[in-house]
């Protein structure tokens, strides 16, 4: 019997959202508790800040560049390398529960396996669907094909009209306003708590798990889509947080002149998404324009957000008490984290896209290794990617990780850090959507983030963004056409394109929004 790994994702989530990362919103002592007895790390940046190439990447441990899932949209090739294979191969039980989206959502005449699997049960019909055996799948809402919508149509169908509708009569993601404030993608959710995907994703966990033998080694992801927009948890649960009591966050400039004196400082696609005259990232809804965004509106889906995040939190103490109960906590490795964040506030906007800065790329992530491992508790502040997990679940079940692996097994201190050379992270931005393109390359190392634009709708080829975290952590003031920073400027420049990883022969088609 060997160490058994417990993965857990949610959508969207932000690095302040968790106690141990100075959150105080959300009450979150599960996952702090489990930073407090393993490895928390500072600096975890994805290699896109949208969820399929991300969720891409986190089954491959391949750049976007090397998957090719360039945007949300562009389905995964079913014979992409998988790290669940790999486990699978080994002897590991494998199973995906919650949100998977290697594959588009809006598919309505069932093209992909993952949207037409719930038609047949949870075991893939060939047995394994990239290296998972066993996949109960969920996204954010009660409507569509996988098996949580279908469970609450069969088992709870007056549910199904309290969720947030996702589209609009125009088949356009929505930008409807609710709940106290009219933000935009709130609503109130007569849910009862106990039928909501998170808890579903925690019960169907726990029903796979006491599915196996004792002495079974296995992997399981368990991936809560939460706390993703919309924002519409149960209604029992909105109490926790009063909208009202939650201060702005520090990244919202509540002037709007400063507002947007920050923002005209960036690439000119910031300003024009702030004024609604350009949206370059489809769940970003096209009728909404965040200059509209107020206050109060702010502090209402920060509020929502961190009762999801509580529920996350719930919910995952839940599925570590049974682990406890089967006698394997022991021998257990969790590894928490997300694939992207969330703007809630930050410089005035809300959701995400092409902007390269700590709200989407600064990553919660904590590994608790397994008791039996006897790790120090640490903290990692160098910087990680995404793209080191995979890697990092090889190393956990005693594997060589294969050489398609682009990353590393995590380190577990800066020492170990220093040692491999965990010194910068890469991201990636590619989009082509309503006739706007937008192409980012970012390298983050040292105290520096610095993004370089390649020519699309609204940039030549020439413009950039330059922030020094250690003086401007809030990454309001852009240092990249300020002469005195051009050499840093330089090194990084040169540093990124010298650690570009190789890119696919043939660019993967776009086949659907999102």
């Amino acid at each position: 019997m060997g160490r058994k790994i417990l993965f857990v994702t949610t959508d969207q989530q932000r690095y302040d959202t968790l106690g141990c990362n100075g959150g105080t919103l959300a009450r979150t002592p599960v996952v702090d508790g489990l930073a407090a007895q393993g490895i928390r790390f500072e600096r975890a940046h994805p290699q896109s800040v949208v969820c399929m190439p991300s969720r891409s990447t986190i089954l491959t441990g391949q750049h976007p560049t090397t998957h090719g899932v360039w945007m949300n949209g562009v389905p995964l090739p079913l014979d992409a390398p998988s790290v669940a294979d790999v486990l699978h191969e080994a002897g590991y039980r494998t199973a995906l529960v919650g949100k998977a989206h290697f594959e588009p959502f809006l598919d309505p005449f069932l093209r992909f396996p993952e949207n037409a699997l719930s038609g047949t049960g949870t075991e893939p019909p060939g047995g394994l669907h990239r290296g998972f055996e066993h996949l109960e799948l969920a996204t954010h809402g009660g409507i569509g094909p996988l098996h949580y919508a279908q469970w609450l149509a069969a088992e709870h169908p007056e549910a199904l009209g309290g969720f947030y509708p996702v589209l609009d009569g125009s088949l356009q993601v929505n930008g409807a306003g609710g709940g106290d404030t009219g933000a935009p993608q709130v609503k109130v959710n007569p849910i009862e708590r106990g039928i909501y995907h998170t808890d579903w994703v925690a019960d169907r966990t726990i029903a796979w798990l006491d599915s196996l033998g004792a002495d079974e080694d296995w992997f399981c992801w368990m991936s809560f889509p939460d706390p993703h927009h919309p924002w519409d948890p149960p209604e029992s649960e909105v109490a926790r947080v009063d909208w009202r009591e939650v201060p702005l966050p520090a990244g919202y400039p509540e002037d709007r002149s400063e507002r947007e004196t920050i923002i005209d400082g960036k690439p000119r696609h910031w300003r024009l998404w702030y004024d609604g005259t350009l949206v370059s990232n489809y769940e970003a809804p096209a009728s909404w324009v965040p200059a509209t965004l107020t206050p109060d509106q702010v502090r209402e889906v920060n509020a929502r957000n961190a009762v999801e995040c509580e529920l996350i939190d719930e919910a995952l103490g839940r599925v570590l008490g049974r682990i406890d109960e089967r006698g394997w906590s022991d021998e257990v490795d969790v590894v928490f984290t997300t694939d992207h964040g969330e703007f809630q506030g930050d410089f005035g906007l809300l959701f995400k896209g092409p902007y390269h800065v700590d709200a989407l790329m600064r990553l919660p992530l904590v590994w608790r290794p397994a008791p039996s491992a006897s790790a120090t508790p640490s903290v990692v502040t160098r910087p990680v990617g995404l793209v080191d997990l995979a890697p990092t679940f090889c190393t956990i079940a005693g594997l060589e990780p294969p050489p398609w692996m682009q990353g590393g097994s995590l380190p577990t201190d800066d020492a170990d850090a220093d040692l491999r050379g965990f010194e910068r992270v890469l991201t990636e931005w590619d989009s082509d959507i309503f006739g706007t393109s937008v192409h980012l390359r970012t390298i983050t190392r040292d105290h520096w983030v610095c993004s370089t634009y390649l020519p699309g709708t609204s940039h030549d080829g020439t413009e950039g963004e330059l922030y020094d975290l250690a003086d401007d952590p809030l990454q309001r003031h852009n240092r990249w056409d300020d002469p005195a920073h051009r050499p840093v400027r330089d090194d990084l420049v040169a540093d990124l394109w010298s650690s570009q990883p190789p890119s696919r022969l043939d660019q993967l088609v776009l086949e659907s929004p999102v």
